[in-house]
Order: C-alpha cells, then structure tokens, then sequence
C-alpha cells in the first residue's frame, strides 16, 4: 500500500506562499499533509517541481522520488498537495486507504460543481511509470470531468485554490487540527486546555485564555512575562514569545520562530522574527522572514466590505471580511513598514514605508520614495548564509541553487511591476 501525492498545476496558483516550499509543507492549523501522511504509517511518494527535488530529497525523506516505484504496480491513492491539512482530511485518509481494493478507480473532487477539478483518486488504474508519464497535470489528462459521473460515486475534499484560502481554512480547522495534535502527542496538561511540550519556560504573569480552543507549546518554548495567550493557538518547538506580546484567536507560530507585539489569526512559518511591537492579523508569513519593529498589516477596509485580492490570474473576490498580506520566504520589512489589506510579497524582497500594492520576488521595494528595483540573487546568497549561521543552520548548496531558480521563476512578476510603472 502506498500514497502520491503530486504538485498538480493548480499548485501555481499559490504563489508566492508555496514558490520556495513543497506545497504539501505548507501550515495550515497548525499542521501539514506531510504531517498527516506520516501520521497514517503509509509508504509516500512525491511528484513536486523539478527545481525543489532535491529540497524534498532532504528535507522530507518520508517522501520518496516516485521514479524509485517505477516497476511496480499501482499506488493506492494519489492526492493533490494542495489538500487542506485538516483533521477531517487525517480521517478521510485513513477512509480512502480503507476503500482501495475498489475495483474501479474512485474520484475526488474540489466541489460539488460539474466543473469541479479532480484532486485526488483512489485505486487509480495507472501505474507509477504510466502517471510519471503524464506528469503534474495527471488529474487534468485522466480524471472524468464531475459532471459527466453520478453524484452518489464522487468524493469532496478542500483544497487551496489561492493563497487566501490557507488564512481562511487555517481559521476554520485550528482548534480541531489542535485536539488531534493532542491525541497524537504527550502533553502535560498545565490547566483545561492549556497543553505544553517538556522544557517550555513560562514567565509570570502569563494571561491564558483557552475558552474558544486549546492553547498548545511546544518543547523548549519561551513566553516572556505580561503576555496574552487565547487559543486556539500554537507555539512550535523552540518559539520564543516576547514580553508583553499579545497572541489571539487563532495563531500559529513555527519552530524557532521569535513572537512579539500583536498577533491575529496569522500563521508565521519556521525561523521567521515578528519580535517587535506593531500589528500582524490574518495573515500568512513564510520562513526566514523578518518583520522590523513597527511593521503592521490592515487586515480589514476603512468600508468594513468584502476583500479581493489581485492575483496574475485576475481579481479573485475571497468573500473574507478580514484578510492581511501573504510573505513569501526570505523577505523583510523595514522599520515602520505598513502593509495595505489583500497584498501579495514574493520571495526574497525588502520592504520600505508604504505598500500600496503587491510586490514581486527579488525586488527592493520603496515606492514611497520612487525607489523599486530588483534584488540580485549574489546579495540573497550573502543574506541566506548570515541568517543560517545566525540560527546555526548550514547553508547547503540546494539552498543557493534554490535561490538562483526561483529568480529565473519570478522574472516575469517584475517584468509584469515595469510595465504597470511604464504605463
């Protein structure tokens, strides 16, 4: 029995959140698909894009390069990595594995529309040379479009289709993703829903509110006196909470990361600092970001109305009220940066006074002073290897090579931001 999982097409579509990271790594309450494939004990294959195989290769092990397969017969189930990492989705797993001696192939779907997209199969008919044949775009050439089978036979299952979606599942699935974490792990139970891991270092006074979900820390964690702590939230191993931080309704704090001022409803994914005061809400923040003190996002309009996000795809109306900015991995913030509701920053760019609109990968980015231009990747490379040594990390040859790919990806974000400022 086995799973592949594949980085459909669709997996373009959550740039920039996804452009540095395999898509099934990405957090989302408090969790990851890796997390929960590793969870069901199953054999994993990966398909991801070429220039993150060798990130894959040695950062997740537990997912195997499917070219290792070829010879043998079929996969159990095939899933897209763009599925919610959701403790639904942990017991739909272990469900479709359940089903797999099927004789014919299962389908599963994004939604109930007749125009819904594949994102998964159980019991596919292809083998592992025959869907490496095809590729990423495997459900696109072989799934039977929704509307062409009975509803009665057709399986739905959340995916992200954009980058808004992580924010708005990671608020809906948080507090349950949390008490199947506790289920899964050994806790000391401090008080009714207050949960840590050993070697977690508490200051006093520490409010804890646990009343709308569980509050989870995790091993050699720190919170520094006079903060504020209501779940559901997460701290990661080795997550340090400054004083008088202030972290609610939903956050998620990776391992190594550095909390500080307010924090709402946001993700932060591993090695990144938001240590300083200024205010961060229902947002996503990659890895190896640093937001400098003062920096603060709007995550709701001066009208209080619906928000849309503008994506190279065209304007997406994400039906979210509150909604903050996405940060792709290795960016920054200035001192004082802010950052206006529903935008984008790519990777590996620096942020400066107002941002007014989405900022594209590599860019140094100080339109309030007339000053946008693009980052080379030698300064990156400089950059990478200071911050790894910083946080003792070794900074490996993928790692720069990653960088030089992912400016040769980007080229056209900034080609796309010089002719809108030529126009």
């Amino acid at each position: 029995m086995s799973v592949l999982i594949i980085e459909d097409l669709g997996v373009e579509r959550l740039m920039p959140i996804v452009a540095a990271r395999l898509s099934s790594a990405v957090t989302c309450g408090a969790l990851r698909l890796v997390d929960l494939l590793e969870w069901t004990g199953v054999e994993c294959y990966g398909l991801t894009r070429s220039y993150l195989q060798a990130i894959q290769k040695l950062d997740f092990p537990m997912l195997k390069d499917p070219r290792l397969a070829v010879g043998r017969n079929r996969p159990s189930l095939v899933l897209s990595s763009r599925i919610v990492p959701s403790a639904s989705t942990f017991e739909s797993i272990q469900k479709w594995l359940r089903q797999c001696d099927s004789p014919k192939p299962l389908w599963i779907y994004e939604d109930n529309t007749p125009e819904a997209q594949a994102i998964g199969v159980i019991h596919p008919a292809e083998t592992y040379e025959e869907i490496l044949s095809i590729g990423r775009d495997y459900f696109g050439c072989k799934a039977p479009r929704k509307g062409s089978i009975e509803d009665s036979s057709a399986i739905i299952a959340k995916v992200f289709k954009y980058p808004h979606d992580v924010i708005a599942q990671h608020m809906a699935c948080l507090a349950g993703n949390l008490e199947l974490l506790i289920s899964k792990s050994q806790y000391r139970q401090l008080e009714d829903g207050v949960f840590v891991g050993p070697d977690v270092s508490l200051a006093s006074p520490i409010v804890m509110e646990p009343k709308s979900g569980p509050i989870v820390i995790e091993r050699n964690a720190q919170v520094g006196p006079f903060s504020l702590l209501r779940g559901p939230l997460y701290l990661g191993p080795k997550c340090k909470v400054l004083e008088h931080a202030s972290l609610k309704d939903g956050v998620c704090a990776g391992h190594t990361t550095k909390i500080g001022g307010e924090v709402e409803a946001s993700i932060i994914e591993p090695y990144s600092n938001k240590q300083h005061h200024g205010f961060l809400g229902h947002s996503y923040v990659g890895s190896w970001v640093n937001l400098g003190a003062g920096t603060c996002t709007s995550d709701l309009k001066n009208t209080y109305g619906l928000i849309s996000m503008d994506y190279p795809s065209g304007r997406i109306a994400t039906e979210m009220q509150f909604l903050g900015c996405f940060i792709g991995d290795y960016s920054k913030t200035a001192i004082n940066t802010s950052i206006f509701t529903g935008k984008w920053i790519g990777v590996c760019s620096a942020l400066y006074g107002f941002v007014t609109s989405n900022v594209p990968s590599f860019t140094n980015y100080a339109k309030l002073f007339g000053q946008v231009a693009t980052l080379p990747t030698s300064v990156m490379q400089s950059t990478q290897q200071r911050m790894f040594s910083r946080r003792a990390v070794v900074q490996r040859p993928c790692d720069i090579e990653l960088l030089h790919s992912l400016f040769e990806l980007t080229r056209s974000e900034r080609e796309a931001l010089a002719g809108l400022e030529e126009a």
